[in-house]
């Protein structure tokens, strides 16, 4: 693979660029406050490269970021008093909540299709490519099955430009994944303990 091969690498000042290559459904390599992520819109065709460039199996649902409280109404079917506990503590922050999914959205997403993992990252760039374009479903930047980019120039490395069309350089990302909690049932449960420990979430929870 040659150098005119990889996506193109861009700096803050890409931001227009990256909005655009997003609407028109393409694959953007983007930082968040965890590792770097695969961001496309909500949309079929956008989703499908992402699953595509990764390799990841359609049985795995993709995790959807967005730019605050405001946006999860057009991603979600329910967001419980449990789930609202611990955004209101740990958002923006490494914690992904998974609730019931609109039925568009779940169904779009892979899965099972009746659930989504949402997050507000704590990472002013790629929130601010949320508020412009919309919730952008974003998976960590690498092939399925190894390590996560944790800078820009490992995303270009690890895909074509064909896969990924641009990065974002945001700077070093923390390199610890998200914790995840599904909050669908009466209590909620620990799916994936990561930069936040599953006994500081459980401090949050009402009694």
């Amino acid at each position: 693979m040659t150098a005119e091969e990889r996506p193109e690498l861009l700096g803050p000042e890409g931001f227009d660029a990256a909005s655009r290559a997003l609407v028109q459904g393409a694959v953007v390599g983007v930082p968040t406050d965890t590792v770097y992520g695969l961001a496309v819109r909500l949309e079929a065709a956008a989703v499908d490269r992402v699953f595509s460039a990764k390799g990841r199996p359609s049985n795995l649902a993709l995790p959807v970021l967005l730019a605050g409280l405001d946006q999860l109404s057009l991603v979600v079917a329910s967001f419980p008093p449990i789930a609202s506990a611990l955004a209101a503590r740990f958002w923006p922050g490494p914690l992904t909540l998974v609730v019931r999914a609109r039925r568009g959205v779940g169904a779009l997403l892979g899965g099972d299709g009746r659930t989504v993992g949402v997050r507000w990252p704590d990472q002013a760039l790629t929130e601010e490519l949320c508020r412009a374009v919309g919730p952008l479903a974003v998976t960590s930047a690498n092939r399925h099955g190894e390590a996560p980019a944790t800078t820009a120039q490992e995303v270009c490395q690890k895909f074509s430009a064909s896969e990924v069309v641009l990065v974002v350089d945001g700077g070093p990302s923390a390199g610890v994944a998200s914790s995840v909690v599904e909050c669908t049932g009466r209590r909620p449960r620990c799916l994936r303990e990561g930069a936040l420990s599953w006994h500081l979430l459980e401090s949050a929870l009402p009694a």
